[in-house]
């Protein structure tokens, strides 16, 4: 009996052993990875954006005019929009059929059901009408950034620009307001958004302020390691 009891002690002790070297090995592994499953992750930035399209915007953020921002009356109505797109949808229309999911559509064009992810939050909305069309770079904060001298109709191309339009929950919208990055960020994918910003802001050729400036090329340097 002593002896099957120190056989069954060896074995034990023996798994015991082994069980603490895969739980190193597999420690040493997870770390190698840098601590995620996405090894291109970054806290607080989502994994939407490659390294390759920060440094891109780094470089273009380089060679946008820094400028205090101007003093304008903004009028919304001054930036007309949602305008048609063609087969009776309008712009909020094609965008919610673009970044949602199973979308299906009444004969005007008007989703019906589908789902949709805040790309600020990540909430999920299942009611259309429960979303909001964000413009990455606001109506507000562009009228600021040197386009005083524009035509309505310019105005209104920048206002229903689908590569700036973003699907979000109505509460990120209204904290979003019409701040720019220096005084709002995202809870989620900061790279991706600064991206489009200064994507945005060069397709346009916007100024940019320089806490603004600054504010964006911390959150893509940080993007592009």
């Amino acid at each position: 009996m002593a002896s099957s009891k120190s056989v069954l002690s060896s074995v034990w002790a023996k798994l015991a052993i082994l069980v603490v070297v895969v739980v190193i090995a597999a420690a040493s592994w997870w770390a190698s990875r840098g601590g995620t499953s996405d090894s291109g992750a970054k806290s607080g930035s989502g994994t939407g954006a490659s390294t390759a399209q920060a440094s891109t915007a780094l470089t273009q953020l380089d060679k946008l005019t820094v400028a205090a921002e101007e003093k304008v009356n903004y009028n919304r109505e001054d930036w007309p929009h949602w305008i048609g797109q063609g087969k009776g949808c309008d712009t909020r229309e094609v965008a919610l059929k673009n970044q949602g999911t199973d979308v299906k559509t009444d004969d005007k064009c008007r989703a019906v059901s589908g789902t949709w992810v805040s790309a600020y939050d990540g909430v999920v909305i299942k009611d259309a009408g429960e979303t909001d069309l964000d413009h990455v770079v606001p109506l507000a904060e562009a009228a600021r950034s040197g386009t005083s001298k524009w035509t309505k109709e310019q105005r209104k191309n920048f206002a229903n620009d689908l590569d700036q339009l973003q699907v979000v929950s109505a509460r990120s919208n209204r904290q979003k307001g019409d701040q720019d990055p220096a005084h709002w960020l995202p809870e989620k994918d900061q790279c991706a958004y600064t991206i489009k910003w200064v994507a945005t802001k060069t397709k346009y050729k916007l100024t940019i302020d320089q806490a603004e400036h600054d504010a964006i090329k911390k959150v893509l340097t940080g993007c592009a390691k």
